[in-house]
């Protein structure tokens, strides 16, 4: 629609908005490396990818103000979380079409933290050391599929007004460490009616003419729904929610990852939110574990949480139907406008040279008459030991306050911390001085990122790391409290990662959120203080200084990880040959299953394109077939077996659940890949079933 229409449109009275806004979509495929890769989030060696459930998408929302000039771009990705060097090559990218149009102070990248996908991208060395180190097919995925979001999105630029609505979500979230949460002062916790949040925010985009655009959600929960048994690309539940929005509104029939409408289910502070309802218990009694140390009466019986399902893919898909219901139910009512300028704020702080007066959550006051500053980062003894949704390893427990001198030693074989560091970080017992460790490069960052997104009257603070729920509130409440916002939300593992933040009273019981509290019992304080200034300066319209910029290590980069030699088809078969056939028919429910000789996933990633399809014949005549779905789609699943190193010999396994309601007809599983050939050269297959009946 043209200005001038738009005027026209406003001027007869009909739903417009005040300001000058508009508003792009766009998703796009950012799905990682399928195969041998390790998975970032449990942090564990043995959890490499064998194929896909749910592929990974971004989805991005530009928002221009034409009254100011003014862009903002928010994107939600399928990811663990964000890191400054995706960031920056993404922005890199965008200068190189659009000039100085996106930079470093208003695009915000946010992860919604599944913890089943692809690692090897963060750029500092703690985070990408479980997946053996820096994976550039993760890294290159993840870049690409953002970019063409953003660039989808630019190019979807519409006239738009914004809305706001939330609903009470229950029975989707629990506290995964509730005895921390009571260490914050009673006054405090007696504002709140329970110990996570249970409110689904939202912000819809509308058209003129009442046609949504975009939605992006905030709940929060982990995307630990999925465990760390799991070997298969998932999205986890904030995924599958997205996938049933967008289908919901674009329609039933629309692939994932293909509709106009774009839906984010993105992170908020989710650092002491567990989705397994069910809550810890022990893994061989089933009795429910001690809540404080999280140990069981049998040996080596590990304590874990899981639920509400029978198994973790039912558990995914229970939660997520709950968050889409919720947001259903919320888009389907009357919103509150948010009418107002666009704006963004950005600023890199340096962590461990913060001073900054200390807050009272009770009086909701910065104390002046004192300061507090902040640690070189550092983790602690309870960081080994996990959490119910993904225990540690040896003999590491939560709520650990001493030492052992077998670990310390070990500790300071790779980097030794200083008496000022133990004095900072206490009464955390230090396990990595990973702020004083060098080789090969940094191991976790002193220079983070922050931003403000201002959406008319909803504030959106984007935060790099993982908030717990009252530290996420006391940084609402701060921020509302500067700016004089209406709403406020909070955008979790924002740009940089950061690990965790606790409150400074639940910084005390050295849980594991607070042992991975890498810049010590003050971190919040400090973050308070700069959304505080931050907000503040976003709503008189002033700038602040840009910060010091994060060190750059892309040329120290290291990996351990093989990459692909060559791949080889079996004796007297070719790749995608078919080598065991589905059924001849089959009814709802029932699951379909096929194999194929397969090439190494890792050849191509297949972005915009699928490793497997369902496919229903629409005329048998010219042999015409149609994509019913893809190895995005809930009902499929794709999984790549090795057979043999040496040959580079592998199969690919296709499982399609028949959904109730399929159309009865004629279908075909397809599968699709690359095979790397053993004298150079990658090349495309593809090989399908034979036919059978749906009835």
């Amino acid at each position: 629609m043209s200005r001038l229409l738009y005027g026209l449109w406003c001027a007869l009275g009909c739903v417009c908005t005040v300001n000058s806004l508009r508003v792009g979509v766009g998703i796009a495929d950012v799905t990682g490396p399928p195969a041998e890769i390790a998975f970032m989030g449990y942090a564990n060696l043995e959890q490499t990818g064998h194929g896909i459930h749910l592929r990974q998408f971004s989805r991005a929302f530009v928002l221009e103000d034409d009254d100011n000039s003014t862009r903002a771009v928010f994107v939600s990705v399928d990811a663990a979380m964000m890191g400054h060097g995706v960031r920056k090559e993404v922005l890199k990218r965008l200068q190189k079409r659009y000039g100085d149009l996106y930079n470093e102070g208003n695009v915000v990248l946010s992860g919604t933290h599944t913890h089943s996908t692809p690692g090897g991208f963060l750029l500092d060395f703690l985070f990408d050391l479980p997946i053996l180190g820096f994976v550039r097919e993760t890294y290159v995925a993840y870049i690409t599929g953002i970019l063409k979001s953003i660039i989808i999105a630019h190019n979807n630029l519409t006239p738009a007004r914004m809305e706001y609505g939330e609903a009470e979500l229950l029975d989707a979230n629990i506290n995964r460490s509730p005895t921390s949460y009571l260490r914050n002062p009673p006054e405090e916790r007696a504002k709140y009616k329970y110990d996570v949040d249970k409110t689904l925010a939202q912000v819809r985009f509308i058209s003129p003419s009442n046609k949504i655009i975009g939605v992006i959600n905030w709940f929060a929960v982990h995307p630990t729904s999925m465990n760390n048994t799991n070997r298969l690309i998932s999205s986890d539940n904030v995924g599958y929610a997205s996938i049933l929005m967008e289908k919901a509104l674009n329609g039933n029939n629309t692939l994932p990852g293909k509709g106009q409408i774009v839906c984010a289910f993105a992170s908020t502070n989710l650092g002491d939110v567990s989705p397994n309802t069910k809550g810890p218990r022990c893994e061989f009694s089933g009795k429910v574990c001690d809540q404080e140390k999280l140990l069981c009466d049998l040996p080596k019986e590990r304590c874990f949480a899981s639920g509400p399902g029978r198994d973790m893919f039912e558990s995914t898909k229970i939660i997520a139907t709950k968050m889409f219901d919720t947001a259903m139910k919320v888009l389907n009512q009357k919103g509150e406008d948010l009418t107002g300028p666009v704006g963004v704020i950005h600023q890199f702080i340096d962590m461990p040279k913060q001073e900054v007066p200390p807050y009272d959550p009770v009086t909701e006051t910065f104390n002046t008459s004192a300061t507090v500053g902040g640690c070189v980062p550092a983790m602690g003894y309870s960081f080994a030991a996990g959490t119910t949704d993904g225990p540690g390893a040896f003999d590491f427990t939560q709520g650990t306050t001493g030492t052992n001198p077998l670990w310390d030693a070990v500790r300071d074989f790779i980097a030794a911390p200083t008496p000022a560091d133990v004095r900072c970080h206490a009464p955390k017992p230090i396990l990595l001085a990973t702020g004083r460790a060098k080789f090969p490069y940094e191991w976790q960052p002193h220079i983070v990122s922050c931003s403000v997104i201002r959406i008319g009257g909803l504030f959106i603070a984007a935060v790099p790391g993982e908030f717990t729920t009252m530290s996420g509130r006391r940084l609402r409440n701060v921020v509302m409290k500067a700016s004089g916002a209406k709403r406020v939300v909070i955008a979790g593992l924002s740009n940089i990662y950061s690990d965790y933040i606790t409150t400074p009273e639940e910084y005390q019981a050295q849980r594991y959120e607070a042992a991975s509290t890498i810049f010590g019992p003050h971190a919040l304080h400090i973050y308070l203080r700069a959304f505080r200034d931050l907000a503040l300066a976003l709503a008189q319209g002033r700038e602040l200084d840009p910060g010091p910029s994060p060190p750059d290590f892309s040329d120290q980069l290291i990996t351990l990880v093989p990459p692909v030699l060559w791949d080889s088809a079996p004796w007297g078969h070719e790749f995608g040959d078919c080598v065991k056939q589905p059924q001849k028919s089959y009814s709802y429910n029932d699951v379909v299953t096929a194999t194929f000789v397969s090439g190494h996933p890792r050849n191509s990633v297949r972005h915009g394109h699928w490793f497997a399809t369902v496919e229903r014949l629409v005329s048998s005549a010219d042999d015409a077939w149609t994509v019913v779905a893809t190895d995005a789609d809930w009902e499929t699943r794709y999984t790549w077996v090795r057979n043999s190193k040496i040959l580079g010999t592998s199969h690919a396994v296709i499982e399609w659940e028949i959904p109730v309601g399929t159309p009865p007809g004629t279908y075909r599983l397809h599968h699709y890949g690359n095979y790397k050939y053993i004298l150079g050269g990658i090349y495309p297959y593809h090989g399908f079933t034979d036919p059978f009946e749906v009835t």
